[in-house]
């Protein structure tokens, strides 16, 4: 409140933020959430078709448990017989999956950092360390609950009945219509603790590395831009950090979201049988995969990001 009488000052006011990433003084804390839902749902369209034979193969050797069962000996024995038995294209199986989720996932992660960070920021315009992992958290269990469990879930499936002799999912909505009818709207929604754990901590991880490195490079100089190329590397290492710190809760997510996740009794469930089953490492199956996808994919998206948020900084006042 102002000193004089009949005036009001907005308590939410953040005149300082200029920056891509940060509130445009023209524009708001509503203009600003909208560009971040707009910016990555594009980001997240493109980001998807670039990367996903990545994660295709990552989630093939996780679901690929020792025993008689087992499929492939590595990364590219299982590229190998995949394209041998299904054609190249059979590395893109589940896409459309991915590709209806990865939007709105991506809309509402950047959506969500972006309105959390206007909130949080200092009178200087920038987050303290807390406030970086906080709005990154909160980025991530948005798009989890909202978009990422279902999502994941009919996507684990689709891969899955891929490994069958006999796959029984036609397309994207005949899969979608099995999956509700055997398993109850509720099997959707298979894995929601562990799925809330990775994105979570996922996005806490890579926009605290991300806004960490960005404030390193800038010296304190916030208007000082920076350029395309080093958002990337910097995205890279952000993709790399979440990798080794959750990679586990990922393996975990994954088989409770399989075709036989019934045979555990819930998250805590499936992190004992396969300590014990398989021992320690098999919590970093998959591990080599998902770092060449998860590095190339952040690094990408945040560059992408970053490029369409200055375009729309110039033209959505």
């Amino acid at each position: 409140m102002s000193n004089k009488p009949g005036t009001f000052k907005n308590p939410f006011s953040r005149p300082w933020m200029t920056e891509t990433g940060a509130a445009a003084a023209a524009g708001g804390n509503g203009s600003l959430g909208l560009k971040g839902v707009v910016a990555g749902a594009i980001t997240g369209g493109i980001e998807i078709c670039i990367t996903f034979p990545t994660e295709y193969v990552k989630t093939q050797l996780q679901l690929d448990e020792k025993g008689g069962t087992k499929k492939y000996s590595g990364i590219f024995d299982c590229v190998k017989k995949t394209v041998k038995g299904h054609g190249f294209f059979g590395l893109y199986r589940g896409l459309s999956v991915l590709l209806y989720g990865s939007i709105p996932k991506s809309a509402v992660r950047f959506g969500v950092f972006e309105q959390a960070k206007y909130y949080m920021v200092n009178e200087k315009g920038s987050l303290s360390t807390t406030g970086k992992l906080a709005c990154g958290l909160a980025a991530g269990v948005a798009e989890a609950v909202l978009v990422v469990t279902p999502m994941e879930t009919v996507k684990v499936k689709f891969i899955n009945d891929l490994r069958l002799e006999k796959p029984r999912f036609k397309g994207f909505f005949h899969g979608v219509r099995t999956i509700a009818r055997e398993d109850g709207p509720g099997g959707l929604y298979k894995g929601l603790s562990a799925t809330i754990m990775k994105q979570g901590s996922n996005q806490a991880i890579r926009f605290f590395v991300m806004e960490t490195l960005k404030d390193w490079y800038k010296g304190g100089d916030r208007d000082k831009p920076v350029p395309k190329y080093i958002v990337g590397v910097f995205g890279g290492v952000a993709g790399a950090a979440s990798v080794f710190g959750n990679t586990p809760i990922d393996v975990v997510k994954t088989r409770m979201q399989g075709l036989e996740a019934a045979k555990y009794k819930s998250t805590w469930d499936c992190f004992i049988k396969t300590w014990r089953s398989e021992g320690p490492l098999a919590f970093y199956k998959g591990t080599v995969p998902r770092l060449s996808r998860v590095v190339f994919d952040v690094a990408i998206t945040f560059t992408i990001y970053d490029s369409i948020m200055d375009a729309f900084n110039l033209i959505w006042k």
